[in-house]
């Protein structure tokens, strides 16, 4: 995979080993720093110490108010309410995350955490886990289409997977932009993500399509909205070995008049493999791309499913 430009990633200033914490620490996610560091610019954010806060300081958290809404106090002094505080840095902070490519949030806190962030009732009762940090709600409101995940989440080899997938195709997305887009610039974008959004969600697959089909000079900028909201949608449901047996299977039809018989046997016998959970779907993967060096097609060789993302990282190597 070549990239013009690297990519850049919001992230917790905690995350990159910024002690910036409520007790002066930080919280370093090591696949961040040590791993993604290597294809991606970090752009560190703390909405904490941004809208001055200090560094030590009373840890804050979320209640829930008499009339519904969630607001964010100090737990040294409940009068101390930080809640427009960090509305307002997270829609202050939003038009400079436009070449953002993706978004990685520090889980469980107050201010950043993506879900499951504690809300305690006013009367100090047992917390429910249903909030949504003050200044990330902010920008998943003004981004709903950008990756945003959870550092907590990313352990976890799938939601990565899915997460860097979704990175480098939103990257790709904003180049296209950049560059402007007409009615043949998106089939041809479409055209080579076929194969990576059938591998998530085939209904979807079948939308895009259509939105694409019936796309003109006089409705592009409205196509393309409805586009990658329905792309981005579509790619972050997860695939499973089923899927990518579907999808694999597909591709080898069009090897069918160039491989041998035993050749296409092997490939079958992986495919199968994979569908059974036996083989990670690297390996047919690597075998298509063994083949297709053989006996080069214009279309697959195209095709963003069969490189989303740097081998180097290895992120199919588990699925």
């Amino acid at each position: 995979m070549s990239l013009e430009i690297r990519p850049k990633i919001a992230i917790s200033s905690c995350l990159v080993g910024h002690e910036v914490r409520f007790d002066g620490g930080h919280k370093q996610f090591l696949y961040a720093t040590e791993s993604l560091a290597t294809y991606f610019d970090f752009m560190p954010l703390c909405p904490e110490v941004a809208i001055g806060l200090g560094i030590p300081r009373p840890t804050i958290r979320l209640i829930k108010g008499e009339n519904g809404t969630t607001e964010a106090v100090s737990n040294a002094d409940r009068t101390l309410r930080y809640t427009e505080a960090l509305s307002a840095y997270g829609r202050k902070m939003a038009p400079a995350l436009h070449e953002v490519s993706g978004y990685i949030l520090k889980k469980d806190s107050p201010s950043c955490g993506m879900a499951r962030v504690k809300v305690y009732q006013n009367n100090d009762g047992p917390p429910d886990r249903t909030g949504v940090g003050i200044y990330a709600n902010e920008i998943i409101k003004a981004y709903p289409n950008l990756p945003i995940e959870e550092e907590g989440r990313l352990n976890d080899t799938r939601l990565r997977e899915n997460f860097m997938e979704r990175v480098f195709l939103y990257h790709r997305w904003l180049q296209l932009m950049a560059g402007g887009v007409d009615s043949n610039a998106l089939v041809k974008f479409h055209t080579v993500q076929k194969f990576a959004v059938l591998a998530h969600d085939e209904p979807a697959y079948r939308e895009l399509g259509r939105i694409v089909a019936g796309t003109s000079t006089s409705d592009i900028e409205a196509r393309c909205m409805e586009y990658i909201s329905l792309l981005m949608r579509a790619m972050k449901v997860l695939t499973t070995p089923k899927k990518h047996a579907n999808v694999l299977t597909h591709i080898m039809g069009f090897f069918k008049d160039s491989l041998a018989a035993e050749d296409k046997a092997e490939l079958l016998r992986l495919i199968d493999a994979h569908r059974e959970g036996l083989v990670p779907v690297i390996v047919p993967i690597t075998l298509i791309n063994y083949f297709r060096k053989r006996h080069p097609n214009a279309y697959i060789d195209g095709q963003s499913y069969l490189e989303p993302h740097p081998p180097e990282l290895m992120l199919r190597n588990m699925l």
